[in-house]
């Protein structure tokens, strides 16, 4: 139920440090609480003084990215900053003033908080944008240089992990000035489509006919995304909320910017599937168009590109598309019902979480980056995340920071983060890419008309919807 203890990140980390050291569970430790070598609970202090190194202690990786990330949740990170800088300060006073040993073991404290500063910048970058938390990084970082004033080396370190972080800071800054491109969906009448001769229109099939290679690009436009979210992007889902502190704490409206130009993408790639579909003339074309998106979807299973996969079938479901009985009439369905089977919502799409599952497991053992890929259902995703949130309490009824809720967050944080560091494998085609990001889509009104065009209502509700939309069409002209 708890997250293990082990090393997260394995770019950034390697073997754990020496010195660690847990309480001894014999002991009496009202806080915080420990299950099984975990901290499951305690107040605020002390899981930031579990936190801050010691002369002969050093936390665990994982306690730390799971710390950091949901103490957001109860305390700015400048305010948590400034709270470890005073614990550095009592532990370096009380190592100058002590024994002859414990003045030598300043350079190995020293080095213990900088592994620490080094971490923290490196995983949440975004937490030093403001001048408040950068001037209490500073003050740390100006105590330690103390302890090592003879040979400047920690110096020299601490420069090195400020610049690091200002580029880091100037990339994220770069990129959230880049605003989303939202394609504007066709709306004039010129989406009755009988009007227009076939070989006029481009379509998917004219730039990618095999289903795998435009699985490997829509895999590579998943990972280019999905590489701009970052945990605290997706700790905005708990942090935005009321904590029972009774503040509010800091919802930064750019770092949700991310997670919605992703959702963003899903809903255009379900859009663009329905209009190359409804909008061909012919029929045998529009079968074809069919069992390609199938074929396709099919790719993306295989690859563990579950995101994409799912706005295929998504979109080949939208009513203007399913009601198209003739195609759905000549195409082979089993393989599209295989995928559906995948994608079923009962039981809390347990189909799909085994799946995934496997996908993960393979992930762990693979020698490739090809078999590494993973890309969640992003949606569902977030819905987790939301769901965890929702049904555990921040807190317990003694007060006490309900720890154990963010082991389980964290965990399903840093799956997402370690499957977003795998580099795409296949070759990037440009003229592919740049059809999916920018080939028009319709509307959900003028996907109704395109597929009404190509095959009339049946009953008296379709006959109505089609009505209505004339008769708008009509007062645009």
């Amino acid at each position: 139920e708890t997250m293990p203890q082990t090393p997260i990140f394995s770019s950034m980390l390697g073997s754990s440090c020496s010195g660690q050291v847990q309480p001894d569970m014999g002991e009496r430790c009202v806080d915080p609480v420990y299950q099984d070598g975990n901290i499951v609970s305690g107040s605020l202090e002390a899981l930031i003084e579990r936190l801050v190194p010691t002369m002969d202690y050093y936390p665990d990786r994982t306690y730390i990215f799971t710390f950091l990330l949901s103490s957001r949740v109860f305390i700015h990170p400048h305010e948590l900053l400034a709270k470890v800088g005073q614990i550095c300060i009592k532990q370096k006073q009380q190592l100058e003033t002590g024994t002859e040993a414990e003045k030598a073991k300043l350079k190995s404290f020293a080095a213990k908080i900088i592994q620490l500063l080094k971490e923290w910048t490196e995983t949440f970058p975004y937490d030093f944008q403001d001048e408040k938390s950068m001037k209490e990084l500073k003050e740390i970082a100006h105590r330690i240089t103390q302890c090592d004033e003879e040979n400047g080396t920690v110096k020299k370190i601490i420069s090195q992990m400020t610049q690091n972080l200002l580029m880091a800071l100037s990339a994220r800054s770069q990129y959230q000035e880049i605003k989303e491109k939202f394609r504007q969906p066709a709306l004039d009448k010129g989406t009755i489509l009988k009007n227009k001769p076939q070989s006029t229109q481009k379509d998917i099939l004219s730039v990618c006919c095999d289903p795998l290679i435009l699985a490997q690009q829509l895999t590579h436009i998943e990972l280019e995304r999905v590489s701009n979210i970052y945990p605290e992007d997706l700790m905005q889902i708990v942090s935005h909320m009321d904590s029972l502190d009774n503040h509010k704490c800091r919802g930064d409206v750019t770092k949700t910017y991310n997670l919605e130009a992703y959702d963003n993408w899903f809903n255009c790639l379900s859009m663009l599937v329905a209009t190359e579909i409804c909008r061909v003339v012919k029929k045998k074309q529009r079968t074809r168009m069919v069992e390609f998106f199938i074929d396709v979807a099919r790719e993306c299973f295989n690859i563990g590109n579950f995101n994409s996969m799912m706005a295929i079938i998504s979109g080949m479901n939208l009513s203007p598309v399913a009601r198209l009985k003739k195609p759905w009439s000549k195409v082979k369905t089993a393989k599209f019902d295989v995928l559906e089977h995948h994608m079923d919502p009962s039981s809390n799409f347990c189909n799909y979480r085994t799946a995934l599952q496997g996908a993960a497991q393979r992930s762990q053992t693979a020698n490739s980056n090809r078999e590494k890929i993973v890309i969640p259902v992003f949606n569902l995703f977030i819905k987790d995340i939301y769901f965890l949130h929702k049904i555990h309490t921040n807190r317990l009824p003694n007060g006490q920071i309900n720890f154990k809720k963010f082991w389980e967050i964290s965990r399903q944080i840093h799956d997402f983060m370690t499957w977003k560091q795998v580099e795409c494998p296949f070759e990037k085609d440009k003229k592919i890419q740049s059809y999916l990001l920018t080939a028009p889509i319709y509307s959900e009104e003028a996907l109704f008309i395109a597929s009404f065009e190509s095959e009339g209502p049946e009953n008296h509700m379709e006959k109505d919807s089609w009505k209505t939309l004339r008769t708008t069409l009509l007062n645009r002209a």
